[in-house]
């Protein structure tokens, strides 16, 4: 029986993308700032990291697809945040952006991770950012680290 599973060891000359939305930008720079340390963390030289900064979370998959499609990097990281108000465009953008990122990620066989915080309240989306919940950037990044990890290895 074979037995597959990625560790936190990025590949030699692996590069990663961040992808952040400047929507809620206190909130998404605190989650960009723990991927990055999370990376850094774990070998990876701060210039095999490239972020790209756009308007929303509704832009992220449109900017993934192109960087998976180009083949640089080993992985893309989506960062962003959307917290409900009073109409459905919470779920429009949320679901939509969620959908978009997995087909990204089968179409282009590269690990794509959902970083994008869909939350009820601010407080949430602090919680999950650096707070009582720990940084699901930071969470993003090594689960991104390992999926390239395990990439390499599967048949």
């Amino acid at each position: 029986m074979s037995h597959y599973e990625g560790d936190l060891r990025a590949p030699d000359q692996a590069r990663f993308a961040i992808i952040a939305s400047r929507w809620n930008a206190r909130i998404v720079d605190a989650l960009v700032t723990g991927a990055r340390q999370s990376l850094a963390g774990n070998g990876v030289a701060e210039d095999a990291i490239d972020v790209i900064r756009l308007p929303g979370a509704w832009e992220i998959p449109v900017a993934a697809a192109q960087l998976a499609a180009a083949g640089r990097h080993a992985a893309v990281i989506a960062l962003g945040c959307v917290i409900r108000g009073d109409t459905r465009h919470y779920e429009h953008v949320a679901d939509r952006c969620s959908e978009a990122l997995m087909r990204v990620a089968l179409d282009h066989r590269v690990p794509v991770l959902n970083g994008v915080l869909a939350v009820e309240r601010v407080e949430d989306a602090e919680a999950r950012a650096g707070g009582s919940h720990g940084n699901k950037g930071e969470e993003c990044a090594l689960a991104a680290l390992e999926m390239v990890n395990l990439m390499e290895q599967l048949p």
